[in-house]
């Protein structure tokens, strides 16, 4: 089984490169959604999150309003990180148990969406790296324009992030996601065949048909 780690800065378009990913035959573990599953009312990390911020950060029906926790923690890099400090243990639980519970099924390629891969330094679990990138002013454009944020706090969410050039120097295949959907598959058409390839040496768009 091939372990791909998938990443790239916010609203540069993992999400899509996922999609069409899994419509090739990629099992898809994605961070996002095991965040959900962490923060669920009851659990732990739901708990603590409630003990830090209080129940500002919690909804009527005492369930997480993560637009509420994201206004404060995006705009004070502490108290992100120790957001990041309580959901990641839980997170890296969960899909840990997905890509054990993947290998027992015997699936070829598994390709794990984690935004903060190279921020946790989780490059050395993976068989290679694959990063989702766009121009920053595009994914500015993607957050206001897709998403509904204000512009201040859309880039405040870019800025708390590693500068998507030091990702793009440790990535072993960047997928460019600047333009239509359609240009976009054929990126992760090309991106595909190297996954499935001889090996991860060959993760170099130069390599690709």
């Amino acid at each position: 089984m091939r372990l791909i780690g998938l990443t790239g800065n916010i609203a540069s378009g993992k999400t899509a490169v996922a999609d069409m990913l899994e419509v090739r035959g990629a099992k898809i573990v994605d961070a996002d959604i095991l965040s959900r599953a962490a923060v669920q009312p009851g659990t732990p990390a739901l708990e603590a999150i409630a003990y830090r911020w209080g129940t500002q950060v919690l909804d009527e029906n005492g369930r997480l309003d993560r637009a509420a926790l994201r206004r404060i923690v995006f705009q004070n890099a502490a108290e992100l990180n120790v957001l990041n400090d309580i959901l990641h243990p839980e997170i890296l639980r969960l899909r840990d148990a997905e890509v054990e519970a993947a290998r027992t099924r015997g699936e070829r390629v598994v390709v794990c969406v984690i935004p903060l891969l190279f921020e946790r330094r989780l490059v050395d679990q993976f068989d290679a790296i694959v990063l989702v990138d766009a121009p920053r002013a595009v994914r500015l454009d993607r957050l206001v324009r897709d998403r509904g944020l204000s512009e201040t706090e859309a880039m405040n969410m870019i800025a708390s992030q590693m500068s998507a050039d030091l990702k793009r120097a440790r990535a072993d295949y960047v997928i460019e996601n600047a333009g239509t959907l359609e240009e976009l598959e054929q990126e992760v058409d090309r991106a595909w065949k190297v996954l499935v390839g001889d090996g991860v040496s060959s993760l170099d768009p130069a390599n690709v048909p």
